[in-house]
């Protein structure tokens, strides 16, 4: 939204600074070369003007923010610009040093079109697929723009109910030589930021239209497009959230890099190029969140049967004898290499820290499972090369709180006949509970350890 409002502040220039022409692009570049390309067609009139007045609806809009009581001025700011600059341009014949202003319009309205339709006609074809192509893609903006200000306000958009608004709305339209009608991003940002919150605004807009149309468009004559567009970019500042944009850097910068990277895609290219860029960047995100998932140690809780991550809880406390890792995320062939070597060198460096530290030898592994809710074959084979890890050096491989889905996967696979149910736990508690119960046991009987090793021989 911030990328898009920039845009239509840009193509502003064009009236902001009274040019006659103007590029149709709306990248950055473009429009700077066309604006610095006819420095010499500048009109300094318009310029003051229209800083003059985006100066006055930036004023009132503050105010009215700061007294809440006040917003009637700054739903009322447009049209007093409108009626102060036409004012202004008839009484100092402005429109003579360089002042663009409407200018005559047509009174009146549309005639009926409704006799002019023709199926025999031979472009047909040609107009139906044009009217398709027109349609689909007033729709995908009219929706975009609808759900884009539904944020601002928390309220949802029905994409079936604006298809048949849009629908209706056009095939009315059609019947009196009107234009096609969608849901522009500027005039919605006008119509947001004059303060209307319902659809009833659209009819006193319509109905406003209608009188003007028959009555008032002599009125109209000395109407400047500067004003025009100084009410539009005072609408489309009001858009640019940089007070977000700040709470992204201070929250999760990955998030900032999502979103200034569609901004610089839409200022520089367009919307289509700044949301391609941003949903690429979401999904390397997702594909590297599920190729690099977590792995942690966790402790115990000191007086309690609860184990978090010792990262994170410097309280907690780690199990004589026992590594208990976390993985937090389902196990698929992207991450499974990589879950294996994390693993691997977890258990490689706890016993190094035990023998340096000269305590009890690691004598288990605990795998936390309870943030793995499928697993495919990769995943399946990753932990049957980490049984056969764990046999070598001589520890035992023990599962906690396995998901339904996994448990059944790792039943059809044999791997629980392999590890033995005896070494699967409902909770990492009564699996260091069992550990435990053995470390003690081969302590007091040393026989007891022997057949223990024996056995896993």
């Amino acid at each position: 939204m911030g990328g898009a409002a920039t845009v239509v502040c840009l193509q502003q220039l064009k009236g902001i600074l009274g040019l006659v022409r103007f590029t149709h692009a709306t990248d950055l570049q473009s429009v700077m070369r066309s604006v610095f390309s006819q420095t010499s067609q500048w009109r300094w009139e318009s310029g003051v003007l229209g800083c003059c007045f985006l100066l006055f609806l930036l004023l009132t809009r503050y105010f009215s923010k700061k007294k809440a009581t006040f917003f009637w001025i700054n739903a009322m700011a447009p049209l007093t610009s409108v009626i102060l600059g036409s004012v202004l341009v008839y009484f100092t014949d402005a429109e003579r040093h360089g002042v663009q202003v409407i200018g005559q319009l047509k009174k009146g309205l549309n005639p009926p079109s409704l006799s002019e339709l023709d199926f025999g006609s031979p472009y047909l074809m040609t107009a139906v697929k044009t009217g398709v192509i027109i349609g689909v893609i007033a729709l995908a903006e009219g929706i975009a723009v609808g759900r884009s200000f539904a944020m601002f306000k928390n309220y949802h958009i029905d994409g079936n109910k604006e298809m048949v608004a849009f629908g209706m709305m056009n095939i009315a339209g059609s019947c009196t030589s009107c234009y096609l009608t969608a849901g522009p991003f500027s005039r919605s940002a006008v119509n947001f930021n004059a303060g209307c919150k319902t659809a009833v605004s659209n009819i006193v807009m319509a109905t406003a239209v209608m009188i003007t149309l028959l009555f008032l468009t002599p009125l109209f004559h000395y109407t400047p497009l500067v004003v025009l567009s100084s009410i539009i970019i005072a609408a489309m500042l009001g858009l640019i959230d940089y007070e977000a944009v700040i709470h992204l850097w201070k929250l999760d910068k990955f998030d900032f890099i999502v979103c200034m990277s569609a901004y610089v895609g839409v200022v520089f290219g367009s919307v289509e190029i700044g949301l391609v860029i941003a949903v690429t960047i979401s999904l390397l995100r997702v594909l590297l969140s599920v190729a690099r998932p977590r792995t942690f140690v966790l402790g115990n809780i000191p007086n309690s049967v609860t184990y978090r991550s010792i990262d994170q809880y410097p309280d907690a406390k780690s199990v004589p004898g026992v590594l208990i890792l976390h993985i937090d995320a389902p196990i698929y062939f992207a991450n499974a290499s990589y879950l294996r070597e994390r693993i691997s060198r977890w258990i490689y460096e706890e016993e190094e820290k035990l023998k340096i530290s000269g305590e009890t030898g690691l004598q288990y592994v605990i795998l936390d499972m309870s943030s793995v809710g499928s697993i495919d074959t990769s995943g399946i084979s990753m932990f049957e090369e980490i049984k056969k890890v764990v046999d070598r050096r001589g520890l035992k491989l023990l599962l906690a709180n396995p998901r339904s889905e996994v448990i059944k996967k790792l039943n059809n696979s044999k791997f629980i006949e392999n590890i033995g149910q005896e070494w699967i736990y409902l909770t990492v508690a009564e699996a260091v509970a069992a550990c435990n119960f053995m470390l003690h046991t081969c302590k007091s009987n040393p026989e007891v350890e022997y057949n223990s090793q024996d056995d896993n021989v």
